[in-house]
């Protein structure tokens, strides 16, 4: 019997939105993005997470309804993690009948070598873990690679490299990889954490946790993931309004001279489409009275883990 068995109809029916909310994210985000294409064959890469045994989920349930063909390979990359379960993933997606590769490279042993204990680990392993699934995705012919990054994982990107990198940069929903040979997708994009969270909970996959990075408690991602989760919690749509804005930009009131020509404005006889709004009052909705500034970071204990 699963979580599922055990819902009452009101529960279930709660399920139903559930799913079809996130499959209906998946699907809008293929759509606006071109993500996949006919004849596509598309590398999953499966760590073991919701995210992605969520993801897989979703793109299976489209690969049987969509109008093209395309197929799947998960792909899971077991990197020597002292107490890895290795038989969880190949027996679950045995079970489930998805074609499978498991790529085994020792990279744990290389970041504990190359990281003092301490610091973040992240960098390297991921560094050591892109080039890994490039190459294994050029081995097995795949068009396309798709990663479990959700809508959160966005915003924690962009509130990072604002805080820390001073650069006004997120994920990408679709992008090229380094070398310029591989194609990277990320259904997930519209798809909010706590959907997925709770659909991975009553579908009981097969959770695999992380002995690098999920047993770093203090990295600067998780204290802006914790800013972000106290903000959806006291202020109710502010998290998808963000996550619009990442659709909605207007370099002309930025301030970029390599994204917008300020050097070659000039004026003009006819109105200015997008032109200056200066003196003009910003069109916001009504903030709640106890609202203040300071109260949205009072919470955020920065770590420089650098």
């Amino acid at each position: 019997m699963t979580r599922l068995d055990e819902l009452t109809g009101k529960q279930k029916y709660g399920f139903n939105k559930l799913q079809k909310r996130l499959r209906r994210g998946v699907g809008k985000a293929i759509e606006d993005f071109k993500m996949i294409e006919e004849g596509d064959r598309i590398m999953v890469c499966l760590s073991g997470g919701k995210d992605s045994y969520t993801m897989l989920d979703i793109l299976r349930y489209l690969q049987r309804i969509a109008p093209i063909r395309f197929e799947l390979i998960a792909v899971n990359l077991d990197q020597k993690q002292p107490g890895f379960p290795a038989h969880v993933l190949p027996e679950y997606l045995q079970s489930i009948g998805v074609p499978f590769k498991i790529v085994t490279e020792d990279t744990y042993s290389i970041v504990r070598d190359k990281i003092p204990e301490g610091k973040t680990t992240c960098s390297l392993c991921s560094r050591l873990r892109r080039g890994i699934l490039y190459r294994t995705a050029t081995e097995l012919g795949a068009t396309k690679i798709a990663l479990g990054h959700h809508r959160d994982d966005m915003l924690e990107t962009l509130f990072l490299n604002m805080f820390y990198g001073g650069k006004l940069k997120s994920m990408p929903p679709k992008l090229v990889s380094d070398d310029g040979k591989q194609m990277v997708i990320r259904p997930l994009a519209y798809c909010a954490e706590k959907d997925i969270d709770r659909y991975a909970q009553l579908l009981e996959f097969p959770i695999i946790p992380c002995n690098l990075c999920g047993s770093q408690e203090n990295l600067q991602r998780k204290v802006i993931k914790q800013m972000l989760q106290g903000w959806d919690k006291q202020y109710p749509g502010r998290i998808e309004n963000m996550a619009r804005a990442l659709q909605s930009v207007t370099p002309s009131h930025l301030a970029d001279p390599n994204l917008f020509d300020f050097s070659g404005l000039k004026t003009q006889e006819t109105p200015y489409e997008g032109g200056d709004i200066g003196f003009d009052a910003p069109e916001l909705p009504a903030v709640p009275p106890s609202f203040q500034v300071e109260e949205a970071f009072a919470e955020l204990k920065i770590v420089n883990l650098d």
